[in-house]
């Protein structure tokens, strides 16, 4: 990092304004070559007229414009770290002058990939609760100067969050992921599948005909092996499993992958009020967010992860996220022991009792409205398929006693716990989940009735909390009698009044 010459306008006791590093014109040259990639390319291979090759002068003017916007940003950018707050000046002809305090920095995104790691260089990204940009994106600082502006501002906040109380500046490690953990979670996660799919979409667009060759091929390759050893049903069973056997360990292994390229290195750490999150094999992200910015909380447990005894912890942060930009800190535990979770939830929100000892069951009849689903859609498929293939397309109905064990099983295991602190609610038979927050981070609450709902006197409450994620359930207390919701709805509903919204 270089430091100007001090300028004449700068106060007596200001720090001097600074420079990103004097590479930075090169990693926005290298952001701004992905944007603009398909026209440059466009250009250099459509573009040629006559002998002439216009097409790659054309490419080499746009990169040669695209270097020269990235040194002239390099050149206006300033950023200089005053008392309680950031100020960061850009442009020439259209100057901008931006004052971010600390106290308003939610969270500090670091991120690396390789070419940053050879460089010793790392893009910070300052992030607040509004906004779908961030405050303040500094690509890029040495990482030493990139770690000490990450710590300035989460001691400076904290201070100020503080109010003059000491803020403990030294951090400790609550949880890390070892080798073995990430390879865990790789095979409980459906990762792979995405990649899988994206995959298989794009070499779809260069060959069309790619993908139905593939299954073709082994295809024939299955039944020539099974034709070989006689046609009998037990050959094309042995063929058709090994070509699911071959998705499912494919799906695996991109999984695997996926999980190790993510989280290998997961670290956990608490500084004073601000937790920070480290992880990436050849890419490393740096993400940290004051915990009285956590809104809501959320524990899964598959059926993979039930049968290795593992869940994973995730929370709802006061961060609003670009698309295509999900730096916020959403993940504390990927996966982890249920006991390690629990110590987790316990340790960061000291005030409220986890596990809750009194869950409130549903509705008697919860179970009717949890099955109904199921059983419009077997008795649709039933009449579809008994009109198509007669009496045999009838054992859809077959359906029907697994769709009532399964509700009375969901039924059974749901619930919700309410106390002075926490709201809690816990869903699930197969794959499991819990959502809960505090009641000072609850923005609105909603009692919703159905006609059915009315019929059978039950009710759904609904809690709205800052930042939810678009995977992550939905915070409702479903099929409750009638009393108990509209209950827990004067209840809450005084609660909120009164408490002061903190995020």
């Amino acid at each position: 990092m270089t430091t100007p010459p001090p300028e004449p306008a700068t106060h007596a006791g200001e720090a001097p304004e600074r420079r990103l590093h004097p590479l930075s014109w090169l990693f926005v040259l290298i952001q701004q070559l992905k944007q603009f990639i398909v026209p440059l390319l466009a250009l250099l291979l459509f573009g040629r007229g006559g002998e002439d090759d216009a097409g790659q002068w054309w490419a080499l003017v746009g990169v040669g414009v695209l270097a020269l916007g990235s040194l002239w940003q390099y050149f206006t950018y300033r950023y200089r770290i005053g008392h309680d707050s950031l100020v960061v000046r850009s442009g020439v002809l259209q100057r901008s002058l931006r004052q971010i305090p600390f106290a308003r920095i939610h969270n500090v995104a670091l991120h690396q990939n390789l070419l940053h790691r050879l460089f010793g260089v790392a893009e910070v990204r300052l992030e607040s609760a509004g906004g779908q940009k961030p405050e303040a994106q500094m690509r890029v600082l040495r990482l030493a100067d990139a770690l000490a502006l990450e710590a300035l501002v989460r001691r400076r906040a904290g201070a100020a969050a503080a109010s003059g109380d000491a803020v403990a500046e030294a951090g400790h490690t609550l949880l890390r992921l070892p080798l073995a953990e990430v390879l865990r979670l790789g095979l409980v996660s459906n990762r792979g599948l995405i990649v899988l799919g994206g995959g298989v979409a794009a070499l779809s667009q260069f060959n069309p005909r790619l993908l139905s060759g593939l299954f073709q091929g082994w295809s024939e390759r299955a039944l020539g092996w099974a034709l070989a050893h006689g046609q009998s049903d037990w050959t094309y069973a042995v063929a058709a499993a090994s070509l699911l056997l071959a998705f499912v360990l494919l799906l695996r292994l991109f999984s695997v992958a996926l999980a190790l390229l993510q989280y290998s290195g997961f670290r956990l750490d608490e500084h004073g009020r601000r937790l920070t999150v480290e992880r990436g094999l050849l890419t490393r992200l740096r993400t940290s967010t004051s915990r009285r910015r956590i809104q809501a909380w959320t524990l899964r447990e598959s059926l993979l992860q039930r049968w290795l005894r593992r869940r994973s912890l995730q929370i709802d942060t006061a961060v609003a996220e670009a698309n295509g930009q999900p730096r916020a800190l959403r993940e504390l535990a990927p996966i982890a022991p249920p006991a390690a979770c629990d110590a987790l939830v316990r340790h960061l929100l000291p005030h409220a009792q986890w596990p809750p000892p009194d869950w409130q069951p549903l509705h008697p009849h919860a179970w009717l409205r949890l099955c109904l689903p199921g059983t419009v859609l077997a008795l649709l498929a039933g009449a579809a398929l008994g009109w198509r293939f007669g009496a045999w397309g009838w054992l859809a109905l077959a359906w029907l006693p697994w769709t009532l064990l399964a509700a009375r099983q969901r039924a059974r295991r749901a619930g919700y716990a309410c106390d002075a602190t926490l709201v809690a609610w816990r869903e699930g038979w197969w794959s499991r989940h819990w959502r809960f927050a505090e009641i000072d981070k609850l923005q609105a609450l909603q009692l919703t009735q159905s006609p059915l709902d009315r019929r059978c006197g039950m009710a759904t409450l609904w809690l709205d909390t800052a930042g939810a994620g678009a995977l992550a359930p939905p915070l409702r207390l479903r099929y409750l009698p009638l009393a108990q919701a509209t209950a827990l709805l004067a209840q809450l509903g005084h609660a909120v009044a009164r408490r002061r919204l903190r995020w």
